[in-house]
């Protein structure tokens, strides 16, 4: 199974657009860990034609609020229909079990030892002051991030967060996560 975790960063904000829709915002970057190479990647706005047939034969795209978020965006950009790719949507399964959001920063910081090195505020106001590269390098360890933040529930059957000064477990239903998707992907590009 093609396993792509991937995470994105803007180079605008929402109050910038005058809108809540991703699809309002423009990608600065996106960056992936790919399972059948085991390597990190990135594409920015103008490469993004080199990421298309990688997702083309993806199984699963993993993601942190990336069904509200990522995939909306990633499809402006995209001739055909990302939402046709098996997703999992890490903080989706949280606000399942856990019956509200998370940030990802806490969940890496109790369930993996370790935080995020910046935000997306950050991120977008390094992308302003042109360092793309830093915006690159953050954007890649997010994915780093989500990816161990993954395969950590998938090994464990649960992830951690932290509750005032108490660590917390939220127990989360794996068994489907890598499952064969019910449908196939329909390839709209000419490759």
């Amino acid at each position: 199974m093609r396993k792509i975790t991937f995470d994105i960063e803007t180079k605008n904000f929402f109050s910038e657009t005058g809108s809540n829709d991703p699809a309002s915002l423009d990608i600065a970057v996106v960056c992936i860990h790919d399972s059948t190479t085991d390597k990190y990647s990135s594409y920015f706005e103008e490469e993004l034609s080199k990421l298309w047939p990688i997702l083309e034969k993806t199984d699963l795209l993993i993601g942190f609020n990336s069904d509200h978020f990522d995939i909306p965006l990633l499809d402006k950009y995209y001739s055909g229909d990302l939402t046709k790719i098996k997703s999992l949507d890490l903080l989706k399964e949280v606000k399942k079990s856990l019956g509200r959001r998370i940030k990802l920063d806490t969940l890496a910081e109790a369930t993996l030892g370790r935080n995020k090195t910046a935000d997306g505020l950050s991120a977008s106001r390094w992308w302003k002051e042109g360092k793309k590269e830093q915006v690159r390098d953050y954007c890649i360890e997010d994915v780093r991030i989500t990816k161990d933040i993954y395969d950590y529930a998938l090994a464990n059957g649960h992830l951690k967060y932290k509750d005032g000064k108490d660590i917390k477990e939220i127990k989360i239903d794996t068994s489907f996560w890598e499952s064969a998707p019910t449908s196939a992907m329909t390839h709209t590009l000419p490759f």
